[in-house]
């Protein structure tokens, strides 16, 4: 699976309740803060709660343009079960 295809189904499987905020990190060394998200089609559509220098409180972004997504809420590491992460195999016995 290439990583356009894990980012897709990280955001498609957000968890409910858990905040849509964070920091997207692009290939280009660009941070988007954002405090919400769309996708369509290999397209991250992210809005910001504060304008960026150009005035822009969107942003779409191309799936596979994307390095690093940074998360600014604190959860026990257990949470991000549901964003299909799994603990190492030795953990689980």
């Amino acid at each position: 699976m290439d990583s356009s295809q894990s980012w897709l189904q990280i955001f498609k499987n957000w968890p409910a309740g858990y905040p849509r905020t964070g920091l997207v990190v692009t290939t280009f060394q660009e941070s988007i803060p954002f405090a919400n998200f769309m996708i369509a089609d290999g397209v991250l559509l992210l809005e910001r709660d504060k304008p960026d220098a150009y005035g822009a409180r969107k942003a779409m972004i191309s799936l596979d343009a994307i390095a690093a997504v940074k998360l600014l809420d604190t959860f026990e590491l257990s949470r991000f079960k549901a964003f299909g992460f799994e603990g190492p195999a030795s953990a689980a016995k």
